[in-house]
């Protein structure tokens, strides 16, 4: 029987005995104290008039005070009783009767299905791309609410109200692998329970706390992951070339270098291709919404809001930069992290471990914590010299206050690079329409690394681990660099002839048998 069942006939009940009790006290007051007395049916239905505040039949006045006093209780009492009823025991009773009742078992037909257990942003994107693959999966919940949320959005679930019969509903035998995403303790508790009831296949679990990672793996767990630090990791590398370089050998071709702009939407060339642009410096990638186009040819369209990667001398930077009308973003000062909880605390390591220079922004002061301050307050950023800094990193708990902090921090200072930690994948879209130039949602980084775990695939290769190297120029005689852009996805950088290096090549530029051509590719 359902909770609101339980309590409506309980409510029932005790109006029942109430009512009894009130027309027992009427009936003895009014033959002992008003000299009228009444039948027991008569007594009861001065009670239920009273209490239902219908109005009174023969009875509508008394003498004796204690006569009094009982009407005047039983009368409040209908009254409370009228706002008590309907709220709290009618409403939720009609709404479990109207509603549709979220599942206690999973359907008989489900096999080879992955079971998550417990609904959040870790499995939002793996839910996503096992349904892309139909991959069948089933969320198992302990909290009804979000198992009815999860039911209406379509995505298969069951729900139960304690851990002990968890296993037991979601037909655990038939599974191809089992997510657990809940706190650690109660992952360990499934896992185990799990292994001890004969499942020998993949268990995938995330941990809170990195130290529990073995714990978990000893509990039973095939593999534990700790998404909040590989957001971090990929956050730091992001953020500087000492942890994970764009292009290496860059430095091997003296006098060019990598420098970023953002393409303006009010730009004369935002939505123009490059060979409309024919920009001095060489684009050698072009980050749309977090993902890298390595594939930069004459087609290549500047997007408004676009980072656009160039490589060139000083002068071929600084003359692109001016076509576009936008400052080079900043690549020198120190960098600036908001927030720091478990997030923001793995990027300040993995950044000071570079030799990096960090100031940490953190509403309560603490060690490690340069300025104490909210990050969306315009002074606290400007105390921590953020006009002069390489880049604010955002690693905050809340998209809302993520989202926020990047429309204030670009107001402030266009040229400083803005990298944003994001919980849920759906708020990325928003968040790099308010000005971040880089954001990464856990749900992506968890979805990626258990899809390719659960879909036997390699995962993808980040398209910014690209290279610069040298080639002879024999191999691609007689091509332009841009055939080699648009036909092999291959930049040319330079090309030595004749003794010379030619730098800031054109698309048009044709390789000759006996040069050396320096290339940019993944």
């Amino acid at each position: 029987m359902q909770r609101s069942s339980r309590r409506l006939l309980a409510l029932v009940a005790a109006l029942t005995a109430f009512l009894v009790l009130t027309a027992l006290l009427y009936q003895l007051g009014m033959a002992r104290l008003e000299g009228k007395p009444r039948s027991f049916w008569d007594s009861f239905e001065w009670s239920a008039e009273t209490l239902s505040t219908t109005g009174y039949g023969a009875d509508a006045k008394w003498k004796h005070p204690a006569m009094v006093l009982l009407v005047v209780v039983v009368q409040f009492a209908g009254v409370f009783l009228f706002f008590l009823v309907i709220p709290i025991f009618l409403v939720p009773f009609l709404e479990e009767r109207f509603e549709e009742r979220v599942p206690r078992v999973a359907r008989d037909d489900l096999e080879d299905h992955v079971i998550v257990f417990r609904f959040g942003p870790t499995v939002e994107t793996l839910l996503l791309r096992l349904a892309a693959k139909n991959v069948a999966s089933l969320v198992v919940e302990l909290d009804e609410p979000q198992a009815r949320a999860m039911m209406e959005r379509g995505q298969p679930v069951v729900f139960s109200r304690t851990e002990e019969d968890l296993l037991d509903i979601c037909r655990l035998g038939d599974a191809r692998a089992i997510v657990a995403n809940g706190r650690d303790q109660e992952n360990a508790a499934l896992i185990l329970r799990a292994r001890q009831m004969g499942f020998t296949k993949e268990i995938l679990a995330f941990v809170e706390d990195p130290s529990h990672r073995k714990p978990m793996e000893l509990a039973g767990a095939t593999a534990a992951y700790t998404p909040r630090h590989i957001v971090a990791a990929a956050l730091a590398a992001h953020a500087s070339d000492r942890i994970s370089p764009r292009l290496p050998g860059i430095d091997r071709l003296e006098g060019l270098e990598r420098r970023e702009l953002r393409v303006p939407p009010a730009s004369p060339l935002a939505g123009k291709t490059l060979a409309e642009a024919k920009l001095p410096a060489v684009v050698v990638g072009l980050w749309s919404r977090s993902r890298l186009h390595t594939r930069c040819h004459g087609n290549t369209v500047l997007e408004p809001n676009a980072v656009v990667e160039l490589v060139g001398d000083a002068d071929a930077l600084e003359q692109t930069a001016a076509m576009l009308g936008t400052p080079l973003l900043r690549n020198s000062g120190p960098f600036l992290i908001g927030g720091f909880g478990e997030v923001g605390r793995k990027v300040h390591e993995l950044l000071t471990d570079v030799g990096e220079e960090v100031r940490v922004i953190e509403q309560r002061a603490g060690a490690n914590v340069d300025v104490a301050g909210d990050v969306l307050d315009t002074y606290v950023l400007a105390r921590a010299g953020f006009a002069t800094s390489r880049g604010l990193i955002l690693a905050l708990d809340s998209d809302d206050s993520t989202l926020f902090a990047t429309v204030i921090a670009r107001d402030l200072a266009g040229d400083v690079p803005i990298i944003a930690r994001v919980n849920h994948a759906r708020n990325v879209e928003n968040i790099h329409r308010a000005g971040a130039d880089y954001a990464l949602s856990i749900s992506d980084v968890s979805g990626e690394m258990l899809s390719a775990r659960l879909l036997g695939r390699e995962a993808r290769v980040r398209e910014e681990h690209r290279r610069i190297f040298r080639v002879d120029g024999a191999s691609c005689a007689g091509r332009t660099a841009g055939d080699l852009a648009l036909q092999d996805a291959r930049i040319v950088l330079a090309v030595e002839r004749g003794g010379a290096v030619l730098r800031n090549v054109a698309p048009e530029f044709r390789i000759e048998v006996g040069d050396a051509v320096w290339l940019c590719a993944v």
